[in-house]
């Protein structure tokens, strides 16, 4: 058991995203190693039929598994929508990933049962977020919102400025109408929009931030399952992509807070 503890744990996305989700990991289990793959050459999933998503996903777990992990994160709101029940189903080793968890947390954040969720424009039309929030409450009110801007802004790092503030009122007000207390960030850009978002919801209105959510659900597995690290040096990262875009790096450190230190091109 103590060499499945030394293990690292395997994060996949469709692109870059997903390193916020990593941020998480890093900022709540600091000793353990993560293996990061992004499929960038075959962005975006959104887009592929539920088929597509799952062969890609089932390809992009297997290379994670050769590279010595014990646990598997769909940092994928996509993936999470359509294939994680199955990648569940098939795999022995522990695989999470973000919508539950952001689900979860939003069911216990509400007070009013009025709940937002902003995603992509694949996540939202998936229902996938609705369906788990009715799964846990049926009484909630639940209003989705899709946000597909949000992700221009992320990478471009318009973070805090006037065309971030003018998008967010655009696509936020018919949400703040509908008097929701809780917003569910349901893509792994928008925590970067976090102050934006907050600034144009108003005070009442607590946000739940998925990726942070995943990496508690990580921590919770691996205390069950008897895999967290010991104690000991500081874990690192290893990143591999399938493609590496035009200004990765730069958008990729933005996006997890650090150095991305050396990055792998795999397939092709």
């Amino acid at each position: 058991m103590d060499d499945n503890r030394q293990r690292g744990i395997g994060v996949f996305d469709s692109g870059i995203g997903g390193l916020t989700v990593v941020r998480a990991l890093m900022e709540r289990l600091p000793e353990e190693n993560i293996v990061y793959f992004g499929d960038s050459a075959r962005v975006p999933y959104g887009t592929k039929s539920p088929e597509t998503v799952l062969g890609f996903a089932r390809e992009n777990l297997e290379f994670l598994k050769s590279r010595n992990i014990k646990l598997v994160v769909v940092a994928c709101n996509t993936v999470s929508a359509v294939a994680l029940p199955i990648l569940k189903a098939e795999e022995k080793m522990p695989v999470t990933g973000v919508l539950l968890p952001g689900a979860l947390a939003a069911s216990k954040t509400t007070k009013s049962g009025k709940v937002a969720v902003i995603g992509t424009t694949a996540t939202i039309h998936s229902g996938a977020y609705e369906k788990a929030l009715l799964a846990i409450n049926p009484d909630l009110e639940i209003f989705s919102q899709a946000c597909p801007l949000f992700v221009s802004l992320a990478e471009e790092g318009w973070l805090d400025n006037e065309v971030a503030r003018l998008v967010a009122r655009e696509y936020l007000e018919p949400v703040v109408k509908f008097g929701v207390d809780t917003l569910v960030l349901g893509c792994t850009h928008y925590p970067l929009l976090k102050g934006v978002i907050s600034e144009v919801m108003g005070e009442g209105v607590k946000l739940v931030d998925s990726a942070n959510e995943c990496a508690i659900e990580v921590e919770k597995i691996l205390e069950e399952k008897n895999l967290r690290k010991l104690a000991g040096d500081a874990g690192g990262i290893k990143v591999f992509m399938s493609d590496v875009p035009y200004k990765f790096r730069e958008i990729g450190e933005r996006f997890l807070g650090r150095s991305l230190g050396e990055v792998t091109k795999i397939r092709g």
